[in-house]
């Protein structure tokens, strides 16, 4: 098939919701010939003569052409974007430059062209509308189940970076997925370096950026199709945004609004996060039912989660909802179990052991739980997760202990 046959069939896609924005006439007229005939493409000379003709919720893929590529219209973009999420927008530049890209991803821009060919162009069109169809109207026959009672809220937290907070999040989550009748949602709220999405081999076409720019239109279903899953687990993903630019874009009304939402189609929701407090961490602490706080075996670890402890006890969080996870435990380690637990005032949960099967399945991309799974690393998370999910019958514990013996 050569590249006129294939760009044909494009064109005969791409819906009529197509938009041109540019306040020199020369050079929209040349956007609008690049585009053809065959792409019913409405001419605009401003941002503000689109927004007078759009209708409500319909979705439209606005090619913005040069003149909106400098810092000042962009904040126009920003404003158009956040104000109308059905909108999916491209730039056309003279020339890209890393300032450039960041700025308009920043803006909601969802593609940046530099003096793109035809073919080039048609194709960041239908993508950018293929994504509006994904989002603005999914399929009915995807529509999740909704609960009768709220989903469970798990977020967790460290006080110290490289502690293993996404480790034991992902881990956790992947664990209860598979052992759990419900959904199970894994939310990766550390925005600027979060990485479940790679450490689970997820679909990043999505990610919570998307979920934030819906504001009050979303809702269930649309929520759903914005979530990658992780096929070995069935575990739905909700992943980080791609740069850490892009964080900005997340208030605290996005995120509660998220796990809101979440609740509704969730039995358990988990909750990756950042070792800082900052405004969206609160947030989600607030809004846990429960918090599992992950620690190392080393002072400068305990030291900082000590402080955390007490700030969560100025803020009113109750102490039942506290859970503590000591993590790289190790019997050459001078620390004991109990002075972190005296120290903390916490009592251990589980005590996850040092062991080379957690790098190895961090380079393999694959959750430890499903790479090693008789390894005594996946028995304390699996522990962790029994105490989240409801206790099995007398019937089925016996015939466990019995497949278990007889293995």
């Amino acid at each position: 098939m050569n590249e006129e046959t294939e760009l044909s069939g494009v064109e005969q896609q791409v819906s009529s919701g197509v938009a041109l924005v540019e306040t020199d006439a020369k050079c929209l007229q040349e956007i609008a010939r690049q585009l053809g005939e065959s792409v019913d493409a409405a001419c605009f000379a401003s941002l503000e003569a689109l927004r007078r003709e759009l209708a409500p919720g319909a979705p439209v893929v606005v090619v913005l052409g040069p003149s909106y590529g400098v810092s000042a219209e962009l904040e126009q973009v920003e404003w158009l974007a956040r104000t109308c999420p059905e909108l999916g927008l491209i730039l056309v530049v003279e020339e890209l430059s890393t300032t450039v890209l960041q700025h308009a991803m920043r803006a909601g821009v969802k593609d940046v062209l530099a003096r793109p060919d035809r073919a080039q162009l048609m194709w960041a069109v239908q993508r950018v509308a293929d994504r509006l169809q994904l989002a603005i109207a999914p399929s009915l026959d995807d529509a999740p189940h909704l609960s009768d009672t709220p989903g469970k809220v798990i977020t967790v937290f460290s006080a110290k970076g490289g502690s293993g907070t996404s480790v034991v999040a992902a881990n956790l989550a992947v664990t209860l997925a598979r052992r759990s009748s419900g959904t199970v949602a894994l939310l990766d709220a550390d925005l600027q370096f979060g990485d479940v999405a790679v450490m689970l081999k997820a679909n990043l076409e999505h990610s919570i950026v998307d979920a934030a720019a819906a504001g009050g239109r979303l809702d269930p279903q649309l929520l759903q199709s914005l979530m990658a899953r992780h096929e070995p687990s069935g575990l739905m993903v909700l992943p980080a945004p791609t740069e850490p630019a892009l964080a900005e874009k997340i208030g605290t009304d996005d995120v509660r609004r998220i796990i809101e939402v979440l609740r509704t189609f969730c039995d358990h929701i988990v909750v990756d996060t950042p070792a800082r407090f900052d405004d969206v961490v609160l947030t989600l602490l607030d809004s846990s039912d429960d918090i599992v706080l992950v620690s190392g075996m080393e002072v400068p670890g305990v030291k900082n989660l000590k402080l955390a402890v007490q700030t969560l006890r100025q803020l009113d969080t109750p102490v039942s909802k506290l859970s503590l996870v000591l993590v790289h435990a190790n019997t050459k380690v001078q620390m004991d179990v109990r002075d972190i637990e005296r120290a903390l005032g916490l009592k251990a949960k589980v005590v996850i052991p040092n062991d080379t099967v957690v790098p190895v399945s961090l380079n393999k991309c694959v959750p430890v739980v499903i790479d090693a799974p008789r390894s005594p690393v996946t028995r304390s998370i699996e522990a962790l997760a029994d105490a989240y999910l409801p206790a099995p019958d007398q019937g089925k514990r016996q015939r466990r202990t019995m497949m278990s013996r007889r293995a």
